[in-house]
């Protein structure tokens, strides 16, 4: 058996930005980008056609919106850019260390993240009070190219794992993704109906 947990909202809180147009668009003015003076609407009218259940890149998204507005702007400094606008105090939730630890029972475990900021996962995860060396696999969509609840996301991780879909057992917080593990044949957990500090019961692990 292998354990995957999803990681905002059920591992950590984190709060985004009230505006992200704006924080993107000053961490780009910070870096010397001239920033169309219509970026609010640059930055929400889709560039990139995306095929269903697919990962957009929020990089990509950026770049695609500037060079629409005739900005030549690398991808590194996009990439900083965006990790800069969306970085925000992180709250590790009551009952995460507990639950990791007991899916460490289970090994191995992993996290599968919906995140279309590369980077972000694993800076979340770095600032938190969680270790970063307890999983064997940190997955998130935009590097794997697929979001939960598409199939080939939880696919991904149990090959990560090591184990067949039929043995991953997935934690997560939102049913409409989370909750997508049951129709790809694995068994989702969510926190709708059990607490972090009741995983212990939920899991089948050994003692």
């Amino acid at each position: 058996m292998a354990v995957s947990f999803d990681l905002f909202g059920t591992l950590v809180e984190v709060a985004p930005p009230d505006d992200p147009a704006r924080a993107v668009a000053t961490a780009l003015s910070e870096r010397d980008v001239s920033v169309p003076s219509n970026w609010k609407h640059v930055y929400t009218t889709p560039h990139l056609d995306v095929p269903p259940g697919a990962e957009l890149s929020l990089v990509d998204h950026v770049k695609a919106g500037l060079e629409s507005r005739d900005r030549d702007v690398s991808r590194s400094v996009v990439r900083a850019a965006l990790l800069d606008a969306f970085k925000a105090p992180i709250c590790t939730r009551e009952g995460a260390q507990a639950a990791v630890t007991v899916a460490k029972k289970c090994e191995p475990i992993g996290i599968l993240s919906n995140c279309s900021v590369p980077g972000l996962v694993q800076h979340t995860l770095s600032q938190s009070n969680l270790n970063p060396d307890v999983f064997d696999s940190v997955v998130s969509s935009v590097e794997c190219g697929w979001r939960k609840p598409d199939a080939r996301a939880f696919r991904e991780i149990s090959v990560r794992l090591g184990v067949p879909l039929s043995d991953l057992t997935h934690i997560g917080d939102d049913p409409e993704t989370d909750g997508g593990a049951t129709d790809a044949g694995a068994t989702a957990i969510l926190l709708d109906d059990v607490t972090l500090s009741d995983i212990s019961v939920e899991m089948e692990c050994p003692e």
